[in-house]
């Protein structure tokens, strides 16, 4: 079996249908990839050593962004949305922006939660710092954990209610995508606020989005709110990449029994119903809301930790659904094999 037939981890689709070009053979191999895998560059070596059925492999797996729809210097726009509040929406999109951050992507984060932004606390941007401004028109985000990202939270007080109607919040987030001068990202990370509102059809229709992740809890009411989320990207287009399940298992730190508090395998459920992938499960654990509170997030805080493992595992695996669904499922990239007498 050659190089060829390898089974992306991610996609479950050989690098051959995928398009991915073979140049020659031998023990050391440089793949590009349509999506970032950089911490999970020696599993894959691992994976490909054993279908060669060779002792080692010798990998360079390098990462080239697909070409996007999105504008000016954003190549794609991902929204991560949820239908229902208090699912852990905001902290799944701060999480997912640092892991594809990690795995190798330029990335930016966007708030669009015009009434209640939280994305300056969990970056830990002090309050009161504001973004520099180009020529009076445009904004530069301000970066935080190698990241970019901009907020209202940035122009305004943690104090001050934004006591806006729809129209004046729908403009509110076209001037904050529009007027802010991204500097050459592969993903802009969009944190939707809950609901199925004038932001979410404002994002939808003035906005090229790539694609949608669905933040729910295995709860049975936040189900029923997520399948409508679904649904309403669907309506207007726009793929749903997978599904994050957070609070999926409770682990005692005394006697280490988990427990299901909100049930079991409600996000994989839904996953199936809908045709969407679960990308990740991730526990109710203190420690998330702790670091994303203090400013300093799970996968910055603990990047090599269990749980930043799960968040990075999800971004691979949306980015990879990303890649693979922007040429109708299969995208091209490139190997190049050399030969060794090792």
């Amino acid at each position: 079996m050659g190089v060829e037939t390898f089974k992306d981890p991610c996609l479950g689709i050989s690098w051959g249908e995928l398009g991915v070009r073979v140049l020659s053979s031998g023990n050391r191999v440089s793949v590009t990839l349509g999506y970032p895998a950089a911490g999970a560059e020696a599993d894959y070596a691992r994976a490909l050593a054993g279908h060669l059925n060779v002792d080692t492999v010798d990998l360079d797996l390098r990462f080239s962004p697909p070409a996007g729809r999105g504008f000016n210097q954003v190549k794609h726009i991902i929204a991560v949305a949820s239908a229902k509040g208090g699912v852990g929406k905001s902290t799944t999109a701060v999480n997912l922006a640092l892991a594809l951050s990690a795995e190798g992507a330029k990335v930016g984060l966007l708030d669009a939660d015009i009434y209640g932004p939280s994305q300056g606390m969990m970056l830990g941007v002090p309050e009161g710092k504001r973004p520099e401004t180009r020529d009076g028109k445009t904004f530069l985000p301000i970066k935080a954990h190698g990241i970019q990202a901009m907020s209202m939270s940035f122009l305004i007080t943690e104090s001050t209610p934004m006591v806006w109607r729809g129209p004046m919040v729908s403009g509110a987030l076209q001037q904050l995508i529009g007027q802010t001068a991204w500097q050459d990202l592969d993903y802009l990370i969009v944190d939707m606020p809950p609901g199925t509102g004038d932001i979410q059809l404002t994002l939808s229709q003035r906005v090229p989005v790539s694609g949608a992740v669905i933040v729910t809890t295995p709860q049975d009411i936040a189900l029923l709110d997520a399948r409508k989320g679904i649904e309403m990207f669907r309506k207007v287009d726009i793929e749903v990449l997978g599904v994050v399940e957070n609070m999926s298992t409770f682990v005692c730190p005394e006697c280490g029994t988990a427990s299901p508090l909100f049930g079991t395998g409600g996000g994989e459920r839904i996953a199936a119903e809908c045709g969407v992938p679960l990308l990740g499960a991730l526990p109710l654990a203190m420690e998330i809301r702790e670091q994303a509170d203090g400013g300093t997030p799970t996968v910055a805080a603990d990047p090599d930790g269990a749980i930043a493992a799960v968040y990075r595992q999800a971004a691979r695996h949306m980015a990879a659904r990303l890649w693979a669904s922007s040429r109708g499922g299969h995208s091209a990239g490139d190997i190049e094999i050399t030969m060794t007498d090792d």
